[in-house]
């Protein structure tokens, strides 16, 4: 039957995405390299919820959407943060020479070692995916952080600093882009964000079994703030998101878990 292969379809749209994220991501446009990592989250979304929804979920389907997801949420935030950290590299020799154009400065950036240090991001995303599939205590919630939340945090860097001239002038008035677009800042935002997908933080699950407000409370709150988060400060409330979501998870297993 059709149907049975329309989430698996969903799925290659996903790995689809990843692909010609990777390419933009080379080619420099990371803001194109994000907003497909975005339509890739959609359709990883849409991909679970088409199975269940026509009753045609299969191990073949679980195992293509954790290969899809390893390219889009694991090797495509590596190489975002490998670009990001090479021009942060770059920006900050161009104003320690005094030459404010990036593109007048000669430097062969593939030299430059610490950029490789982004791709712990997609080692620890395996080891992460890995865990997922072969740990039964993640059936109704994530212990961890899941790799497309991962993936968010990372791709909307270039999406605020480019899109937000602004907010970018007001982190050059206070000298806070010398720390945060730095790239040794970038190489720690990496780490943290590796150890926090292979952490043992048990977190929210978006996966609905019924719409009842008593089983779901924490998830409509955690999606309620999250979208006011994100009218309120558009691409800064992204790395805004996934904080909540921590936190709320961490509320969720002490005060409601126990209860359980």
């Amino acid at each position: 039957m059709i149907k049975k292969h329309i989430p698996n379809a969903i799925t290659c749209g996903n790995l689809l995405c990843g692909c010609l994220a990777i390419v933009k991501a080379f080619e420099g446009d990371l803001v194109w390299a994000a907003y497909l990592v975005g339509i890739a989250l959609v359709l990883d979304f849409f991909d679970g919820f088409t199975a269940r929804l026509l009753n045609v979920a299969s191990p073949i389907g679980k195992d293509l959407d954790s290969l899809a997801d390893m390219v889009t949420f694991g090797v495509v935030p590596g190489v975002v943060m490998f670009k990001m950290i090479a021009t942060a590299w770059i920006m900050n020799v161009a104003l320690s020479t005094g030459v404010p154009d990036t593109s007048a400065v000669a430097i062969d950036d593939s030299t430059y070692l610490p950029q490789y240090f982004a791709f712990i991001i997609p080692i620890f995303s395996a080891i992460r995916l890995a865990k997922f599939n072969n740990d039964t205590r993640q059936s109704d919630s994530f212990i961890g952080l899941p790799t497309p939340a991962n993936a968010m945090v990372i791709c909307s860097i270039p999406l605020f600093v480019n899109t937000n001239p602004q907010a970018l002038m007001c982190f050059r008035e206070f000298n806070i882009d010398e720390y945060v677009l730095h790239p040794f800042v970038l190489c720690l935002v990496s780490l943290i964000m590796s150890l926090l997908l292979v952490s043992e933080i048990p977190l929210i699950a978006l996966k609905f079994k019924n719409f009842g407000w008593a089983d779901n409370k924490m998830r409509f709150i955690l999606i309620g703030l999250s979208l006011l988060l994100l009218a309120v400060f558009q691409f800064v409330g992204i790395p805004l998101v996934i904080i909540l979501y921590i936190l709320l998870s961490i509320v969720d297993n002490i005060f409601f878990k126990k209860k359980v």
